[in-house]
Formats: C-alpha cells, structure tokens, sequence
C-alpha cells in the first residue's frame, strides 16, 4: 500500500472501541496515535468521568456504544467474554451499514456466535487476540486476526489498522484459536493462580521466605505477582468459557494430586519413571546446550533485596504437574510457541530448564519423596489447584472473582515494583527467544 492509500484510508474509515479498560485503551491510543480516527465508549453512567480523564487523548470519547455503531467503520468490542453477548444484542442493532465488527475476548467461540446471533446479516465479522497484557509492549507479540465472514478488502483493511502494532500476525479460525490458546494458557494460569493462593494460605511472602530463592523461584514469584496484578475477568473469560480449558484445567488439578500422592507416599521410582516418561514426550528435541534459559539469566530479577546465599532444593510440584499435564493431554507446547503469551514462553522456559538441564530433575524427584522441608507449601498448592478446578468446572465467575480478589488484596502492595522487574524478565527472555528462532 503507498503512502498516499494509507492516508487516504486513515482519512476515510472510523474506529470505534466499545469498552475502555486497559485492552480498549490501549488499543484506542496505539490507532489514534498511527493517524486513525478513533471514537470509543465504556459505561455510559461513565460518560463524564471518562470525557474529562481522556479528553487531551488523541480519540474522543462517545456517550454510549450506540453512537460508536452508527459511525465507525471497524467496532471492536473489547469487554469481557461473559458479557460479550448481552453487551452485542444491545448495541449490534445500531451497527453501520457494511461495517465489520470484531472482539478481544480471550474465547473466541462464544464471541463469534454472538456476533452472528445480534449483528446485521450485511455486517462483516474479523475478530482479533492480542496475546499480551496491556503492560507489555505490542512489539513482536502475536497478535490473532480471525476473518470469520468477510472479503478480502475488509482484510486488508484490518491488517493495515493493526500494522502499528508491530505485532507478529496469525490468522485462525475462531476454533483453532481457543484449542491454541487453551493449550498454551489455561495450565500456566491455573499453575500460577495456584501459587498465589498456596502462598496467601500459608501466610507467607515468598521473596521474604529463605527457601524461595535462585532464579527459577523468581521467575515463578514475578509470574504469580503479575497475573494477580491484572484484573480477574480476563483470565475468567478464557477458563470458564472455553470447553478446552475446562479440560486442561481439570487435568493439571488431577496430575498435581497424584504426583503429590507420590510424594507423600515416597515412592520415588515410580515418580522419576512417570517423570522421564513425560520428559520423552514434551522435550525429546531439546539439549541441554539449547536452553531458552537459566537459573543464571534469571537470578537478577528478584524482589529480594538481601537475598540470603545459597538455594534451597524444590520438589518444584508447579513445574512437575505442568509437564505432566502436557504429557496426559497430548500437547507438545512448542507446536504452538507462534501463538505464545509472554507468560507462557517463560513458563515454558522455566519447566524446560528444569526437564533438560542434566540432574535437575532427578533432584527435584529426590526432594519430592524425601525432603518435607516443601511438603507444608506443596499440601497448600495441590488444594489451591483442585479449589480453582471445581470453580473452572462448574463455570461460576463469582467464585472465581471471590477467590482471585482475595488473593489479589494480599499481595497488592509488591504488584508495581513486580511489574517493573518482570518487564525486564519478560524483555530478556524474549531476546532469548529471538536468539534460538534465529539460530534454528
């Protein structure tokens, strides 16, 4: 496209966001920014609070989503997966003539059939899934473009709108993308969801904790801390309506009891032989020279000021059941590595070190059946999984707010300074990324 069409498409189509929460404002401030013209909304009881907080931004601020329909071009509902549908009968009435719409929900199939249910027959249907949080910069992330039912014009379009992202684009369907992001984010959440809890129940800060320290412990803290940092609803949306998750979720509940079984019971053989069964299977392709990273690389992003010398050995119960998820379910997570949270690369690149770095995980075996110095936390974490696997499988978003929330209270006074140093994390793990894509 030449610079003239650029202009002239920017000067000739309207944007509209209904929703400003961090996703919506992000995404509101990026197009306006790239010369679009932007008009959003969120609550209308809101109106006057959002017009004068925003009113130096680059877009404007409508009263309701009713007049961002009648106008805009492209209406991207950025709101929560458990209202996309009531939120989509009130205002697809008012759509556009010809106008596309689309979503950000983490679920794309409630998402979809919501649209068709409410929007014009004449209205076009392209959704998008940034998968980052609003923190983390668009730069490289992938970003998920789901031409449900449009032409090849309305495409372009949307691909020219989102090109100021700098985002890496994959087109799906809207099927293929809830089993990609099930796979690659329902178990990390319910792993890291876990952790907080555990630790919640147990009292303890673990920065402030002398057994959680090295680097691997500061890549499960900060992960922990960032997602409680954000708001329930958007790891909700995706466990609760996805079917994929469901099961995912209920898998990582049941391996975490099992292996803990194992451990209480001290039957370490057969622990390490269901353990190397699972290293076979996930990380065959992986050498211990081709690590995504080390305990080295992430032993500068603590929260502990004075760390005490010396580390401790884990069972690392967290980073053993998720493997072991993967085995049972049959997901070989690198498949979907194009489709990857931030989050999930790390994660991945956490379980990897301990899998494939040579004795790591024969220690960790070791702990898990003959070290109780972990036994009391690996007690908590194992009901704080099969606590957020009864909420999952029964699809209640109270409980699910009510749990979160809880935990959220407890740790709010670290989420800024967690924040900044997990940017950092996040930062150097994907240079590593970037270094191991180019050298294969």
């Amino acid at each position: 496209m030449s610079d003239q069409d650029d202009v002239l498409l920017k000067t000739s189509k309207v944007i509209g966001i209904i929703g400003l929460g961090d996703m919506g404002l992000l995404y509101a401030r990026r197009f306006s920014e790239a010369g679009w013209k932007v008009i959003g909304c969120d609550r209308e009881e809101q109106f006057d609070l959002m017009s004068q907080k925003y009113k130096d931004e680059k877009f404007s601020v409508k009263r309701n989503g009713h007049l961002v329909s009648r106008e805009a071009d492209y209406i991207i509902y950025s709101v929560e997966a458990e209202n996309i549908d009531k939120i989509a009968s009130i205002y697809g009435p008012s759509t556009k003539y010809g106008a596309i719409v689309g979503g950000q929900t983490s679920c794309k199939t409630p998402e979809i059939a919501a649209f068709e249910k409410h929007m014009p027959h004449d209205t076009h249907i392209i959704s998008l899934h940034s998968l980052h949080g609003p923190k983390v910069s668009t730069t490289g992330q992938p970003l998920v473009i789901i031409p449900h039912r449009t032409d090849e014009a309305n495409l372009q379009f949307v691909k020219s709108l989102v090109s100021c992202l700098k985002s890496k684009v994959v087109l799906l369907t809207a099927k293929e993308h809830d089993r990609i992001t099930a796979d690659t984010q329902a178990v990390t959440h319910a792993a890291f969801l876990s952790m907080g809890v555990a630790w919640m129940s147990c009292d303890q800060f673990p920065w402030e904790t002398p057994k959680w320290v090295g680097g691997l412990e500061n890549a499960k803290i900060n992960i922990s801390l960032r997602i409680f940092s954000n708001k329930w609803h958007v790891y909700a949306g995706l466990a609760i309506t996805n079917p994929s998750a469901h099961d995912q979720v209920l898998q990582y509940s049941k391996s975490t009891t099992e292996i803990f079984t194992l451990m209480i019971q001290g039957k370490k053989y057969e622990l390490n032989d269901r353990m190397q069964k699972v290293k076979q299977f996930v990380f065959k392709h992986i050498d211990g020279h081709n690590l995504l990273l080390d305990d080295n690389i992430l032993e500068k992003f603590s929260l502990n000021k004075t760390p005490p010398e010396g580390k401790q050995p884990n069972s690392h119960l967290s980073l053993l059941a998720i493997a072991d998820s993967w085995y049972n379910l049959g997901i070989v997570p690198y498949d979907h590595i194009i489709c990857s949270t931030p989050l999930f690369r790390i994660f991945l690149g956490v379980t990897e070190y301990l899998f494939c770095t040579p004795g790591l995980l024969e220690e960790s075996v070791e702990v898990a059946a003959t070290d109780t110095s972990f036994r009391q936390d690996d007690l908590h974490f194992t009901l704080a999984a099969e606590t957020w696997a009864r909420i999952i499988k029964f699809g209640n978003f109270s409980l699910y707010r009510d749990e979160f929330e809880k935990t959220q209270a407890f740790f709010q006074p670290m989420f800024q300074e967690a924040n900044t140093i997990g940017n950092e994390m996040i930062k150097t793990i994907l240079e590593r990324v970037k270094q191991r894509e180019d050298q294969n």
